[in-house]
């Protein structure tokens, strides 16, 4: 299985500043065998009015590009929403579900949750899905807490998930969650979906950045990162220790 790193943009960067970004990592990555042999996956979740300018700063390249959130529904009356099927129309492959910011600022429920996932998956889309307790646990508890989202998430649905493990008390802060904490609760994960038989990959988010994965023994598939790799610098640094996490595990 390949390790995979992926970046959310959130809505950190005007239009102007995000094409300069793409343009910057495009020129990077295509230099980058982990990458161009697909042994890293690599995907980037801009704003929906950015994908456009990802998908063609990343073509010709392995990159996946992808949307901050899916409708619920395939069509209809619903002012200011996307629909899965449209994503997936303007080029893009994964829509990022159920991140702690949705689930608290903007009423995304467990039922909301598992109503994009099927919607993503509806459209060909992969789903990353973000799980992660909401208070400082420790792992046995926080394992149960995001198994069990994960589970009301998934329910009977097939097709490949990225799961992306984001403790909130670890998103925005100075430091990522204690690696012995990520560990466990990310072989928790992988030992929950591994029964799917869908290939899925456990990451870790949360405050991640350059030298966790290391520190993380090859228990987490690969990092989710934010804002630290608005440094493409820190970026490749992250993607260069991806690349020996694959050869390691080859």
């Amino acid at each position: 299985m390949s390790v995979v790193v992926g970046v959310s943009l959130k809505m950190y960067f005007s239009h102007a500043q995000a094409t300069a970004w793409f343009a910057d990592v495009a020129e990077r990555v295509r230099e980058h065998a982990a990458v161009a042999s697909g042994s890293v996956e690599f995907f980037v979740v801009p704003t929906y009015l950015q994908i456009g300018a990802a998908t063609d700063a990343f073509a010709g390249t392995p990159v996946r590009v992808g949307a901050q959130d899916v409708a619920a529904a395939a069509s209809g009356a619903y002012t200011g929403e996307v629909s899965a099927g449209e994503i997936a129309e303007v080029g893009a492959s994964l829509a990022e579900i159920g991140h702690a910011e949705r689930r608290a600022q903007f009423g995304d429920t467990d039922e909301v949750v598992a109503a994009k996932t099927a919607a993503a998956l509806g459209a060909g889309l992969t789903p990353v899905l973000c799980v992660g307790e909401t208070e400082h646990m420790d792992p046995a508890e926080a394992a149960a807490a995001t198994i069990a989202q994960l589970r009301d998430a998934l329910g009977g649905l097939s097709g490949r998930v990225i799961v992306a493990y984001e403790p909130v008390w670890a998103i925005g802060a100075p430091e990522p969650a204690p690696a012995a904490h990520i560990r466990a609760v990310c072989r928790a994960l992988r030992e929950e979906v591994s029964a799917r038989g869908s290939g899925d990959a456990v990451i870790y988010g949360g405050s991640a950045g350059p030298g966790l994965l290391e520190t993380l023994g090859g228990d987490a598939d690969g990092l989710f990162l934010g804002r630290f790799a608005h440094d493409p610098d820190r970026l490749v640094a992250v993607l260069d220790e991806a690349a020996t996490l694959a050869e390691a595990r080859a």
